[in-house]
């Protein structure tokens, strides 16, 4: 019971097991019985809340981005769907392609990209002054090492810094395999660019992955009809720009319709350039140069954003200083006027070379900081086409003001996104004409901002999830020399190590490697999982090291036996983890009795050999949900947000951010383990000290341990002492002698009636108690060594 749902039996479940034959002396009806027993733990719903435990530590799940502020994420949806997942036992093959690239499938659903956030659980660091491109590389590596230790149990992440030492991989192959999560959208923003929204209603959900695509399939069009336009003209002639002002930094003219800005260029810096507009001029195009000059800035440069884009006519009575942009003052004059008294000329339509990142090219012609450009960094030249509404409000001596606000920020507000090297051109083409005013045209765009409109304002909790950008936007992948991201050496595209002899015909995509990974040319996914499920039940792998199946790994101690549970495991139950773990669990070799004579023990102190039934230390997460269970006080609520049991004070002092832990009231208070908070930077303490881990990073293995901390957690945790109260308070209602109440408290703990010397070592101590006895002989029954094993 405890290794299938991780809770405790019940007295009633224990005597119907009797009943049903289960103390019976003959063989097959006792067999029987503990297959009905079997059977009922599979298809209970706590079943997926005790296997999502183990998925989490994988996936290094937490309700925080990690790193010093340590703010709440929300990415709980993710882990109710893993629990989903394990109790409709989703076959282990379609449960990692979805978490893999699930946005990659086609027609993806909700619960489709939801999946995906498996590889948003890595940390971003939202402290001020950091690298924004630093930690969405950290994000990817880690992205990589984790699938790698997850599904192929080899330590791939020596690889970064160069070739394995015991294993055959090369320098190389770590950034060819990284070059499948180079190309997705996150960049380690504090929003957690990109979420969906997923509400709690299915049929809500299906319209929401339906908004989705058709927010996408609209985004395209309209995109590819302004590409199309921009494809067809040729005539760009460099815009006279007469004079230039900014209000912050410098801005000069440094050639035809070139400028460049420098100094201190703060958030909100607004360049206002006095220009001459040929006549029947129909667009403007903007173009962003990289600082370098070149092609491709390796590593990326701080981003360039233009936010909000506006063409003023002057004012007859203007001051020509002011206009020409003579000096600041009266720049700023003359700016401060035309906000008042300037005639806007109107601008139709913007046409980007690619669409990607969290802001829309749309979006410069509103006052907000998003808009065209690059965010948070800039890896390649960017342009776009600004199209006139009406080519014929331009004045016949071309007189124009364009100002440019640049508002876009990076690096949690503390780096400005400005244009530093620009250009701008202009053209008479009439085709822009038929892109901004043609009916086809507007119909695209109009149901583009209401299907835009409608998924912003989607109902439910927002959750991160994992989304490529498209082909003509993704990012070229390097080698880091030595592992150095500030060394980028040979360019590389996404391909498998040639050691796993990956197949000839593989798309070179997330979703064709996450196929490969459960794939029939890749044999080690099946043996790693049949391995980690099997230490789940016994303690110990048949590979120990589950992390490492590699050269510098354990030895498994039974290798035919691997390679048969994992054959069975593909090609008998088709990857249904359910029916892998019945099949264990019914098992001669499972159910053993863990008794042995000191000699066995002495010879084989690990049970390597299985000649004996598991014994093994329960989880953190068992150790309080057993308690939870014993004092009667759980609740069977699944899912949602996640909660706050009692805790020592003085655990959480987060810097910055003022964050405190306010216990749940309720049935919150008291729901299983999984649903805790989980916060990076101070766990919870109990299961801390019960070998939980941090979720920092991937965790393939938790290392058991006995030490003084965890009675001293039993003892004196508030939560402990509460479930102690509610255990006696139990006990109290179920005989009228203390006599009475301790044996029914030890039947809870042990199933079977206690021997007289256990009740009269509790009776003692109850008689010695000064204040609530129950309460005490209920704490050490809590504290039992058997309440920590199984």
């Amino acid at each position: 019971t405890l290794d299938l749902v991780g809770l405790p039996p019940s007295v009633e479940d224990y005597e119907a097991f009797l009943a049903d034959g289960g103390g019976s002396g003959e063989v097959a009806v006792a067999a029987l019985a503990r297959e009905h027993v079997v059977d009922r733990l599979l298809a209970s719903p706590r079943f997926g809340e005790r296997w999502a435990s183990v998925w989490l530590d994988l996936a290094r799940y937490a309700d925080t981005f990690g790193f010093e502020k340590d703010p709440n994420r929300t990415i709980w949806p993710w882990r109710d769907w893993v629990i989903r997942a394990f109790n409709a036992d989703m076959p282990f093959d379609q449960f990692t392609v979805r978490q893999i690239g699930g946005d990659l499938l086609p027609d993806a659903t909700t619960d489709d990209l939801l999946a995906t956030a498996f590889h948003r659980n890595t940390q971003t660091n939202t402290e001020g002054g950091t690298d924004d491109e630093e930690y969405r590389m950290a994000a990817v590596i880690d992205r990589v090492n984790t699938t790698w230790t997850t599904w192929q149990a080899t330590t791939f992440g020596c690889v970064q810094c160069h070739a394995h030492p015991y294993d055959p991989y090369a320098h190389e192959d770590y950034y060819r395999f990284l070059a499948y999560f180079d190309g997705t959208l996150d960049c380690d923003q504090g929003d957690d660019f990109p979420t969906i929204p997923v509400p709690d209603d299915p049929q809500r959900c299906e319209t929401i992955a339906a908004a989705f695509r058709t927010l996408a399939a609209l985004r395209t069009q309209v995109h590819e009809r302004g590409l199309e336009a921009a494809a067809a003209v040729s005539d760009w002639r460099p815009l006279a720009v007469r004079a230039a002002s900014t209000t912050g930094g410098t801005l000069t003219v440094a050639g035809p319709g070139r400028l460049e800005a420098g100094g201190t260029l703060p958030v909100g810096v607004r360049y206002d350039l006095e220009i001459d507009l040929p006549a029947g001029t129909t667009a403007i195009r903007l173009a962003i140069d990289l600082d370098s000059g070149g092609e491709e800035a390796a590593p990326p440069e701080r981003g360039a954003v233009v936010s909000f884009v506006e063409l003023t006519l002057p004012q007859r009575d203007e001051p020509a200083e002011a206009a020409a942009g003579d000096d600041r003052d009266a720049a700023a004059a003359g700016k401060d006027r035309s906000d008042r008294d300037r005639t806007r000329l109107e601008i139709a339509d913007v046409v980007a070379d690619i669409i990607e990142g969290p802001y829309d090219p749309q979006a410069s012609l509103d006052r907000n900081p998003q808009g065209f450009g690059g965010y948070p960094t800039l890896d390649r030249p960017r342009w776009c086409v600004f199209v006139l509404d009406d080519p014929a409000a331009v004045p016949t001596d071309g007189r124009v003001r364009l100002s440019i606000t640049q508002s876009a920020s990076s690096n949690v507000g503390t780096q400005a996104c400005t244009l530093r090297r620009f250009r701008l051109e202009t053209t008479a083409d009439a085709r822009w004409m038929d892109l901004a005013r043609g009916d086809d045209s507007r119909r695209l765009r109009a149901d583009l901002r209401d299907a835009a409109a409608a998924f912003a304002t989607a109902g439910g909790p927002k959750v991160p999830v994992l989304l490529g950008q498209r082909v003509e936007a993704r990012r070229v992948t390097h080698v880091f020399a030595r592992g150095n991201r500030l060394e980028p050496a040979a360019a590389v595209s996404p391909a498998l190590p040639p050691a796993v002899h990956p197949p000839a015909d593989m798309p070179a995509d997330r979703l064709g490697m996450a196929r490969w990974l459960v794939g029939e040319s890749n044999p080690l996914t099946a043996r790693v999982l049949a391995n980690r499920l099997w230490a789940e039940m016994f303690g110990p792998g048949i590979v120990e090291t589950l992390e490492d199946f590699g050269s510098s790994g354990a030895r498994p101690s039974h290798p035919d036996l691997l390679d048969h549970l994992a054959v069975r495991l593909v090609r008998n139950h088709r990857w249904s983890i359910k029916r892998f773990l019945r099949e264990v669990a019914l098992s001669a070799t499972y159910g053993q009795t863990a008794a042995a004579t000191p000699e066995v023990v002495a010879r084989d102190p690990q049970n390597r050999l299985l000649a004996r039934g598991p014994r093994s230390r329960l989880t953190a997460e068992m150790v309080r949900d057993q308690a939870l269970a014993w004092s009667g006080s759980m609740s069977e609520k699944m899912y949602g947000p996640p909660v706050f049991p009692p805790q020592p004070e003085g655990i959480w002092r987060s810097v910055y951010s003022g964050a405190t832990w306010k216990a749940s009231e309720g049935e919150d208070r008291h729901r299983r383990s999984i649903y805790t908070f989980v916060k990076r930077t101070a766990g919870y303490p109990a299961m801390l000290t019960f070998d939980a881990p941090s979720r920092d990073l991937c965790t393939a293995r938790r290392l058991p341990t006995n030490t003084p901390l965890q009675p001293l957690a039993t003892l004196n945790d508030p939560m402990m002492i509460e479930l102690a109260e509610g255990l006696a308070e139990r006990m109290a209602a179920a005989g009228a002698s203390p006599r009475e109440q301790i044996v029914f408290g030890c039947r809870l703990v042990t199933l079977a009636p206690p021997p007289e010397t256990m009740v009269d070592a509790l009776q003692a101590l109850h008689d010695a108690a000064d204040a609530s006895p129950l309460t005490v002989v209920a704490t050490a029954l809590l504290n039992l060594d058997r309440a920590f094993t199984r």
